[in-house]
């Protein structure tokens, strides 16, 4: 090789060294930019190829009935997630195929994900069946973007229904979701009864997991052991007031008929039974739900979501008149000893019918006989010497025309009219005494829900004071105690006089008088009152409004039974038969137990050319 050659190769390999180097600096000074100049702006993203950030459900606060008792427990599910970013939808037939659903409706799905974040974890389809959660895990290396989340679902474990009273859980909607930050897509909240009223305690809080992940989304383990995880925090246990023998007698006595029942401590408030009728089974709402079952109970004629122990309103009907005698008795528009004499009717103008020939009576008879024409009087005396106005007033006082704020949704204040109601409804100066006599016998446009009827009766059994009824005693929070504070305000006007001879004459129904026949028990005392709603569409409406002991009451216990006829049928026999249960344990007079069972109401029923 001469010395022209061995030049040219000597050069050669200068500049190909000379290449190299640069091409080394080069690198090295693009590695140093990445790795020490942009460290804050790709190490992030270098963490978010091999990082994902995973939300932990809190598992929902437990409910617990008045013996500590669990009512409502959590059962474990599994969740199909996505994080759109990392999914192929290429994979849409395999996908489809394995959850056993359409493509299209797997699109869709995947569209609502993507609104919600492109990058972070949704639920793709919620409680799946062990067997397409095992499908999936099998192929989990083709569909990368796809996890499982295991999250629970609601379960009673107890016969009970108590359906209005516990409410059901159902998806969050779009506008829940952007009001919170700790709800993720496809949630379940509170939508009814306790589940609503205490979302905020049952929830809980979110937790968040880093996991490793390789290229294909699979799960390698937690990132650093874990330490950066935030554990979820578990919500708070809800524990109530409810009975669960009386709510099961209860639910057992309304079957089958539409209605409702309130059972509750006259002294504190504390619902011990609450029953609408008809039920729904709350069971089929939780988790996934049963769709064709949320179809039927919607539309059910019998509106069996509807809670007719706090939202329906019918007059009250003669359970009206223990409140009558005692505005009266306030209002100065009679005495204890004031007589009216009764052969059958009042009479303005027309004959309003009394419910017998009662001759004589003063308060505490009237009250035993229940005598319309000395509570006709009585409203028409105060509305002529004291005005309508007045009267409202007190009425409102006892708990009815306006919320008793109990601690569930949707319930009804009642209506107690004024003047100004009067205006609105008839006119100005258009109505008459006999749109105001009627309100004496709880008549007319005057309308309470079954939980306000207790109320009011409360204030008769526990010596003039309005309580506020609840369904929860506590709440517990990691070994916390929350204890709730019902409010119990002193009625003014009551006075311990009136009181009396109000509370001898609803013993004396019991005892002499319409409920003599059911409600007079062995167990306790009884003190009531019954009382019958004037219905234009079909059989009347069965009111029954009673305490016991009748010296020192624990309980009061009120039924109202749509189309139920006269209130000593079929009212007083479910609230007495309650009763019976509280004070005895046990159902002692099976025949009662019978007839209510058999008994089935008469609903209107529209004639052919109607």
């Amino acid at each position: 090789m001469n010395f022209r050659q061995r030049k040219r190769i000597r050069t050669s390999i200068r500049v190909l060294q000379a290449i190299i180097l640069g091409i080394t600096i080069i690198l090295l000074g693009r590695l140093y930019k990445l790795q020490i100049l942009d460290y804050e702006t790709y190490n992030p993203l270098s963490k978010e190829n091999s990082l994902r950030q995973e939300y932990v459900q809190p598992a929902r606060g437990l409910i617990f009935d008045a013996n500590d008792n669990l009512l409502v427990d959590n059962e474990p599910i599994y969740t199909i997630t996505i994080v759109p970013s990392n999914y192929n939808q290429e994979k849409n037939k395999l996908l489809a195929r394995l959850l056993s659903i359409t493509e299209n409706d797997l699109s869709e799905r995947i569209t609502e994900a993507q609104r919600f974040s492109w990058h972070r974890p949704s639920k793709l389809m919620a409680e799946v069946d062990f067997e397409i959660f095992s499908n999936i895990q099998e192929h989990i290396y083709e569909l990368p973007g796809i996890n499982h989340q295991i999250e629970s679902k609601r379960h009673y474990p107890q016969e009970l229904r108590a359906s209005h009273v516990l409410g059901y859980l159902r998806e969050i909607s779009e506008n829940e979701f952007q009001q919170s930050d700790q709800y993720l897509l496809g949630d379940k909240v509170g939508k009814t009864g306790m589940e609503w009223f205490y979302e905020s305690y049952l929830r809980g809080t979110l937790g968040i997991s880093y996991v490793k992940v390789n290229a294909l989304g699979q799960d390698l383990g937690n990132y650093e052991e874990g330490v950066q995880n935030q554990a979820p925090r578990a919500g708070s246990d809800i524990y109530t007031t409810l009975n669960p023998d009386l709510q099961l007698l209860a639910e057992d006595l309304m079957e089958g008929k539409r209605g409702g029942v309130v059972a509750l401590n006259p002294k504190t408030g504390a619902v011990k039974a609450m029953v609408s009728s008809p039920f729904y089974d709350l069971a089929r709402l939780a988790g996934k739900m049963d769709r064709d079952y949320w179809v039927e109970i919607n539309a059910d004629t019998t509106t069996p979501l509807y809670n007719r122990s706090i939202s329906a309103l019918q007059p009250p009907g003669s359970t009206f008149k223990p409140l009558m005698a005692l505005i009266g008795l306030q209002l100065g528009v009679i005495t204890p000893d004031t007589k009216v004499f009764c052969d059958g009717a009042y009479y303005k103008g027309r004959a309003y019918k009394c419910t017998g020939q009662h001759g004589n009576q003063d308060m505490l008879h009237a009250i035993q006989n229940s005598c319309n024409t000395y509570f006709f009087s009585l409203m028409n005396k105060i509305a002529l010497e004291r005005g309508l106005n007045a009267w409202s007033d007190l009425v409102k006082t006892t708990g009815l025309g306006v919320k008793n704020n109990i601690d569930i949704p949707n319930e009804n204040r009642g209506i107690i009219p004024d003047s100004a109601y009067f205006d609105k409804l008839f006119g100005v100066r258009k109505w008459g005494i006999g749109d105001i006599i009627n309100l004496g016998v709880g008549q007319g446009v005057v309308s309470v829900s079954p939980l306000q009827l207790a109320v009011y009766g409360s204030s008769i059994a526990n010596g003039g004071y309005r309580i506020q009824p609840h369904l929860v005693r506590g709440i517990r929070r990691e070994n916390q105690s929350i204890p709730t504070h019902p409010a119990k305000d002193r009625i003014n006007w009551l006075d311990s006089t009136g009181l009396g001879i109000v509370r001898e004459g609803m013993r004396r129904v019991v005892t002499d008088g319409s409920a003599r026949w059911y409600a007079n028990i062995k167990a306790a005392e009884v003190a009531g009152k019954t009382g019958t709603s004037q219905n234009p569409h079909g059989q009347d409406h069965s009111w029954f409004m009673g305490f016991a002991p009748y010296k020192n009451p624990e309980i009061i216990v009120v039924a109202f039974i749509e189309n139920g006829g006269y209130g000593s049928v079929i009212a007083a026999p479910i609230a007495a038969l309650m009763m019976e249960k509280y004070f005895t344990g046990k159902i002692q007079r099976q025949w009662v137990y019978e007839r209510v069972k058999n008994f089935v109401p008469k609903p209107y029923e529209p004639d052919e050319d109607e």
